[in-house]
Formats: structure tokens, sequence, C-alpha cells
């Protein structure tokens, strides 16, 4: 259970990281893919954030995932100028992708009745014999 402390620290990291990533991205001539940091979470020690981020389109997640890794030591640097007056000490950042709102679109389609794995089988994956 987070703590108010790390629910704020988290959304303070939240707003500062998504701006340095997107400042990040146009600099590095990336056009055409919208980056969101869908949350921050703090662990109690405050000294490791882990920073999920959403990357639409989609198939582009994992290409984005490892521009932000190689820059990560900018990233830290700039959030931490950003939010010197806020935080003592600036937490080790982990990235991730967040693909729950890919997810959610999987489960609306197989709703919808636009992806039936019924009819098309290759649509789940293959389950593992042991």
């Amino acid at each position: 259970m987070e703590t108010n402390r790390q629910k704020k620290i988290g959304g303070v990291l939240q707003r500062d990281i998504a701006d340095v990533i997107q400042h990040a991205l146009r600099d590095a001539g990336i056009q055409g893919i919208l980056v969101s940091v869908t949350k921050v979470s703090v662990t109690t020690d405050l000294s490791i954030a882990k920073v999920y981020m959403s990357v639409f389109p989609h198939h582009e997640g994992e290409k984005v995932l490892e521009e932000v890794k190689s820059v990560q030591s900018q990233i830290k640097h700039q959030v931490a100028q950003r939010t010197k007056h806020q935080l003592r000490r600036m937490p080790e950042m982990s990235f991730f992708i967040d693909d729950s709102l890919e997810y959610i679109d999987n489960i609306e389609k197989a709703i919808k009745g636009e992806e039936n794995p019924l009819q098309d089988p290759n649509l789940l994956p293959r389950r593992k014999k042991k």
C-alpha cells in the first residue's frame, strides 16, 4: 500500500518525466508517436521509481522504450533539475511499457465480435504442454 508521500512524489515525477520524455523524443526527431506516463510508483524508501509509459501506436513501444533507456541519465538529470526544490534525492528510474490500453482494446474487439478466437484460433497464444 502506497503512502500519501509516495503518491505525491509519484505525481510530481509523473508530470515532469512526461514533459522531459516528450521533449527528448521531439529533439531526437521522432514524429507521430504519442508517449504518456501512465503511472510512477515509488518504493517506500524513495530510492527507486518505476515509470510506466503508454505508447501510441502500440507497435512503436519497444523502439521508444529502447530510446528512453539510452538517454535515461539525461532524463534523470533534467527531472532532478525540475524537482530540486521538492525532492532531496532523485530516485533511480526504471522504465516499463504499460500495455493496459492495448489489453483493453483487445477486450473491446473481442466483445464486439471483431476478433473471435473461436472462429480464428490463431488469435490465442498456444498453450504450453507440460
